[in-house]
C-alpha cells in the first residue's frame, strides 16, 4: 500500500500523552544520578560518556513514542520516526484479530495476514483506542467485542506519581553527592 494512499481521508491516532510523559519522566528519573554519583565514586565509566548514552537513548525513546497509528479506507498503517518499526496494510490483507498473553498476564492482539509468517501488532496506548478498534471492526469485519486496552490509564497516572517520588529522591542523591555526602 502507498503512503499516498492515506492522504485522501485518514484517522491519525496518537500515543497517549499521559503515557509519553510517565515513560520520558520515568527514564529521567532512572538516569538522572547516574553521571554525578560515577563521578563523585570516581567510578570508570566517565560521567560525559553516561549523559551521552542517556541522551541517545532519550533520542530512540523520543522516536518510538512519537509513533502513530493511521487509518483510510484503503488500510492501517503504524508510522514511526524509526525506518525499522512502521508498517502498513490494506483492510483486505487483514484475515485475523489473534489475542496473545503477555508475560504481566495481559493481553495484546495481532492483526493476521494470509501470510502465516506475518502478524502486526495492534497499537494499544493511543488516544481513541476504542475508535482505532470500531474502525478495525468496520472496514474488515472482524469480531473485536473482546478486545479491550492492555493498561488503564490509572495505571500510568499511578506509575507517574512513583516517578515523582524517584525524582525527589534523586534530587536528594544528586545534593548528597554534590556536597560531601557520599564517600
Amino acid at each position: 500500500m502507498q503512503s499516498d494512499d492515506f492522504s485522501k481521508s485518514f484517522d491519525r491516532f496518537r500515543i497517549s500523552p499521559l503515557i509519553k510523559v510517565t515513560l520520558l519522566s520515568f527514564y529521567v528519573a532512572l538516569l538522572l544520578p547516574l553521571p554525578f554519583l560515577a563521578q563523585v565514586t570516581t567510578a570508570p565509566v566517565s560521567p560525559g560518556l553516561l549523559v551521552a548514552l542517556a541522551l541517545l537513548g532519550a533520542l530512540f525513546l523520543g522516536a518510538g513514542l512519537s509513533e502513530r497509528v493511521e487509518t483510510s479506507d484503503q488500510g492501517i498503517a503504524m508510522v514511526s520516526p524509526l525506518p525499522w518499526r512502521g508498517w502498513s496494510l490494506t483492510w483486505s490483507e487483514i484475515t485475523a484479530l489473534k489475542p496473545r498473553s503477555t508475560g504481566q498476564n495481559g493481553t495484546v492482539y495481532y492483526l493476521m495476514t494470509a501470510a502465516a509468517d506475518r502478524a502486526y501488532l495492534l497499537p494499544m496506548r493511543v488516544v481513541g483506542f476504542a475508535r482505532l478498534v470500531r474502525t478495525v471492526e468496520a472496514k474488515t469485519g472482524l469480531d473485536t467485542q473482546d478486545v479491550t486496552p492492555l493498561a488503564q490509564p490509572w495505571m500510568y497516572l499511578f506509575l507517574l506519581i512513583m516517578t515523582v517520588f524517584l525524582l525527589l529522591m534523586d534530587a536528594w542523591t544528586v545534593w548528597t553527592a554534590t556536597h560531601g555526602g557520599i564517600a
